[in-house]
């Protein structure tokens, strides 16, 4: 009878949701772009037909043309050199790329309010537009330039299944990186005015009444002397612009101690962004992370991330819906690594900014993790989600798998599928009503890892509408190898088979899908959105097969 309660209260929750009633505004359906909206940017940036690469219009300074591709130096852009003015990257002829020797900074980074309203930067569209044209490859030197759109620009990439737009390091335009090979740039960060809990602020999100208390400067991952940038502000629906068909390819940058540059990092990002088909591939830290903010994300591929294919942190309340998480055969920590409050501290009582809705609130809908086995990765341990730090997420219609191969950890649980930490989240669970994990399989030899004795994390998820398969060893979860354990199959084999094929313990599972038609991000007879864009899943566009085919 809990369960079917729970469904209701989810289902409840989910339409208040839809129906704006917070001040996160999350969506679950796919944003298009209005096109009758003209966003291009002024400047075509388009020189003649002997050099193709881009100007800045107010220096005269343009790309050097050589050997298909266009190079620029920090006299173009760089991080204390930052683009002014609006810019458009076009695709070059027979796949030629426009290669960065330092940092890509779109517009200028304020540390204070004053600053801030003398340039006229109050939210995003203010300043500068970066335009990139569908089929465009953006590339990197090496790992000590990264790209950064800050607060008030915008970046425009609008790809297309056909021609999607690519961000990658020099070294894989020039054919000399390895498949896996992460760290040969620093990644992308997109700087938003969106609600972060490293600030602080006066009514709630759910009162509609949420304002600064004071001002609001968060300096973003990857700020050391010049390279700094800070994100923050009251403003959840913020746009940034839009990222549609991209892919980020070998990324990663140790900056300092806890200080990594991810595949994409979006920080305080507001949901008036736009990001449909997104995929993160080789990166050494996370493959997204979202630092407060509300963007939402809708369709994502995480292939061959070291630590955490989804992180997320200081009060992050969008969605994310469909996405597929890969790890490699030996590397990968987390598919979800979810915290709700920066600089937590379980010795403080946070209950006020809880009641603010402070606090990350995600709602993820139709996740597959296909999980490495491996005990001594990059990071740590594969593993499933870890739920913290008084985080209040709502996870549905998802499965894990780590039984491609043998847990190399059973020892110690290090390979398990779901994890769930501090006493503010495990009060939700149990007590309240803004937290649900709900028609979702787990199939991982380790089922859980307990940091409260007194509660029994296995058993209120299979009470809350969850499913844990039985698994021994290495079994493969697909038609043609074990009739008593069937949940995926295909080429590769990602596809959620037929609900009525599927099979845990030769039975048809409990778990049914909720409020749509299958569990996973992608579906045996459907439409697969991961075609003719991504890298690395298929056939024709990868350097190698995936690990478990």
């Amino acid at each position: 009878m809990k369960r079917i309660q729970n469904r209701v209260v989810l289902a409840a929750v989910i339409a208040a949701l839809l129906a704006g009633c917070d001040g996160g505004g999350v969506s679950v359906e796919p944003k298009t772009v209005d096109n009758s909206i003209d966003n291009s940017v002024d400047n075509s940036g388009s020189g003649s037909s002997e050099n193709p690469c881009a100007i800045v219009e107010s220096s005269g300074v343009q790309g050097t043309y050589e050997s298909g591709n266009c190079r620029y130096g920090t006299d173009f852009v760089s991080a204390s050199n930052p683009l002014t003015e609006d810019l458009y990257l076009p695709a070059l002829s027979e796949g030629g790329a426009h290669i960065f020797d330092g940092s890509l900074f779109v517009g200028e980074n304020f540390s204070s309010d004053a600053d801030l309203q003398a340039a006229g930067i109050a939210k995003g569209g203010d300043g500068v537009k970066l335009e990139i044209q569908a089929g465009t490859t953006v590339a990197f030197k090496d790992n000590s330039a990264f790209m950064v759109v800050n607060r008030g620009s915008q970046v425009f990439a609008r790809g297309t299944e056909s021609a999607p737009i690519t961000f990658t390091s020099e070294t894989d335009v020039r054919g000399t990186v390895a498949a896996d090979a992460v760290s040969q740039w620093g990644g992308m960060v997109i700087n938003g005015f969106g609600v972060t809990n490293k600030c602080k602020y006066k009514g709630s999100i759910g009162g509609g009444d949420l304002v600064l208390d004071g001002e609001c400067h968060v300096a973003a991952e990857g700020s050391t002397d010049d390279n700094t940038s800070y994100y923050g502000g009251d403003n959840n629906a913020d746009n940034s612009g839009e990222l549609s068909y991209v892919v980020v390819k070998h990324t990663g940058a140790l900056v300092a101690s806890g200080d990594e540059l991810n595949g994409i990092s979006f920080d305080a990002v507001g949901n008036g962004t736009v990001v449909n088909n997104l995929q993160a591939y080789s990166t050494f830290d996370d493959g997204i992370e979202f630092f407060g903010g509300a963007v939402d994300i809708n369709n994502y591929v995480a292939l061959y991330v070291r630590d955490d294919s989804i992180d997320i942190d200081e009060g992050y309340r969008g969605s994310i819906t469909n996405a597929l998480v890969i790890q490699s055969e030996n590397d990968g920590n987390h598919c979800i690594e979810a915290d709700g409050i920066g600089s937590y501290e379980d010795t403080i009582d946070y209950t006020a900014l809880i009641n603010q809705g402070l606090n990350s609130r995600p709602m993820i809908d139709g996740l597959t993790c296909i999980v490495s086995a491996q005990k001594e990765g990059t990071h740590d341990p594969g593993a499933g989600w870890r739920l913290r730090e008084g985080i209040y997420p709502m996870i549905t219609n998802s499965i894990i798998v780590a039984s491609f191969k043998a847990d190399e950890t059973a020892d110690d649980g290090g390979n398990y599928c779901l994890r769930m930490e501090s006493a503010q989240t495990r009060n939700e669970a149990t007590s309240g009503t803004e937290l649900a994990l709900t028609s979702n399989i787990f199939a991982c030899e380790d089922r859980t890892k307990t940091d409260e004795a007194s509660f029994d994390l296995a058993a209120w998820a299979e009470d809350n509408g969850n499913q844990f398969a039985p698994i021994s060893g290495a079994v493969s979860p697909t038609i043609a190898i074990d009739t008593n354990f069937i949940l995926l199959d295909g080429t590769p084999a990602i596809y959620t088979v037929a609900a009525d094929q599927q099979r845990i313990n030769d039975a048809v599972p409990t778990v049914t899908a909720f409020e749509r038609a299958y569990l996973g991000a992608l579906d045996i007879n459907g439409t697969d959105w991961t075609q003719g864009w991504t890298y690395g899943l298929h056939q024709g566009s990868r350097a190698q097969p995936l690990w478990f085919e």
